[in-house]
């Protein structure tokens, strides 16, 4: 049983959020917005992750507090078969092999940063950004050391500890994450022709809404507050029953949304003040935001704004990732915690070099038509976490007994919230699998 807390609700509440906030908000969301429909797609986004997002998270919530252990022995306490425990160690898999590739790109920001910072100073000079992001990546020197560096700033976070490491961490990044990106939307919007990307971000056209639109963007609220790969249960572990899973829930509900508005206010109206194309992943954040603020006066100060606010939203989410592994190493014992947060941090590092030479020396390695980068990318994010949530809605609604959801969530058969609960176990049951498992269907066979 864990014995280390949350020091207080704001603490949790904005490390959790800083673990669904970073590559989902900042990366995948602009470009699928781009692609569907703009507006359309922020409006189905919006309602998808408010009625199928928030009560996912709901439910790891559940289990965390309610086990008050780490995902593997959670599972196996609340469910009382130890059979039940695979589904802890399928989380702390998925996270593993997430944190490999996701450290890779962790380690493109750093790279970008130094790059950002030599052309603002003009040691730097760069012509051609789409030759550059592909020669830095190509590069296995550079590649290798910015993912080392990376990894090597996440386990020393969470070395320190959940409240002196992931706690004053998050209680230092998520604000800085608002404060850089509400510069850099300022510049963004007071652009000429600004108001065009404004409208196209906002202004949902029904005609836009296919069934193509609306699996992406319930993809995309599913990914986006990190459900399925077991790290919202190890964080609400440290829970103590003075919190309101609920009001939690829906504070980073709101706060994911936020970010992701904020994203596509940052860079929508740059983008339709120059007439280029939005592009998809790296080409957006690493070619065309560069090219884009390149134009604007001042402009690489408001990129490397971005760029850093871009880097605490993606440190704060491999925090969670490494934090999830340690947990279940240290089973409560916080005097292992410092040595089993760099050793998971070097095999991760190790597992992660393949990743990062995936687009130089190992480029030739093409695996079912993928990279080895796109590969792990596919099996974490199309299969084992849409798999992770499924096991949570259906262990949460029909083996952890009644009468324990409903202490979680302070709800008693008399209250006037019971309807809304019984709601909730309904959608867990019979809705959210089946929606589950459509996603995952189209993400698999396309």
């Amino acid at each position: 049983m864990n014995s280390v807390r949350w020091g207080s609700k704001i603490g949790f509440v904005l490390a959790a959020a800083g673990s669904a906030i970073g590559l989902g908000a900042l990366w995948r969301f602009p470009y699928m917005t781009a692609e569907h429909g703009g507006g359309a797609f922020l409006l189905v986004f919006l309602i998808l992750t408010l009625f199928v997002g928030m009560p996912l998270l709901l439910s790891e919530f559940v289990i965390g507090r309610a086990s008050q252990r780490n995902p593997i022995e959670g599972f196996e306490y609340l469910g009382g078969k130890r059979f039940y425990r695979v589904f802890g160690w399928l989380g702390n898999i998925a996270v593993f092999l997430l944190l490999s590739f996701y450290s890779v790109i962790g380690g493109w920001i750093l790279i970008y940063l130094v790059v950002a910072l030599g052309d603002a100073i003009n040691l730097i000079q760069i012509d051609n950004y789409g030759a550059a992001f592909e020669g830095i990546i190509a590069n296995p020197l550079y590649v290798v050391l910015a993912q080392g560096v990376f990894i090597l700033l996440t386990a020393f976070i969470v070395a320190k500890g959940v409240q002196e490491g992931l706690e004053r961490a998050s209680k230092v990044m998520m604000p800085l994450l608002f404060v850089l990106f509400l510069i850099v939307i300022i510049r963004s919007v007071t652009l000429p022709g600004a108001m065009e990307g404004i409208a196209f971000f906002l202004t949902p056209d029904i005609g836009e809404i296919d069934s193509t639109a609306l699996l992406y963007a319930l993809g995309q609220s599913f990914f986006a507050l990190s459900i399925g790969a077991t790290t919202m249960i190890t964080y609400s572990s440290y829970l103590g029953e003075e919190h309101n899973l609920t009001q939690s829930a829906l504070s980073i509900v709101i706060m994911n949304v936020v970010i992701s508005i904020m994203a596509g206010f940052a860079i929508f109206p740059a983008i339709a003040s120059l007439g280029v194309e939005a592009a998809e992943g790296p080409g957006l954040v690493f070619i065309v935001l560069p090219q884009v603020f390149g134009e604007i006066p001042l402009g690489m100060l408001f990129y490397i704004l971005f760029l850093g606010a871009f880097l605490f939203a993606t440190l704060t989410s491999s925090i969670s990732m490494i934090e999830i592994n340690v947990a279940n190493a240290i089973k409560g014992n916080e005097s292992k915690r410092r040595s089993r947060a760099y050793i998971f941090g070097f095999f991760v590092f190790l597992a992660g070099i393949p990743s990062a030479l995936s687009y130089g020396v190992l480029s030739d390695v093409i695996i079912f038509g993928r990279s080895i980068f796109d590969n792990v990318d596919f099996l974490v994010s199309n299969i084992m976490l849409p798999i992770g949530a499924l096991v949570s809605t259906l262990f949460v609604g029909f083996v952890i007994d009644r009468r324990v959801t409903m202490n979680q969530l302070n709800v008693d058969e008399g209250s006037k919230m019971y309807g809304l609960y019984k709601f909730w176990i309904l959608m867990l049951r019979f809705v959210l699998p089946v929606v589950i498992l459509i996603v995952f269907a189209v993400s698999i066979i396309g």
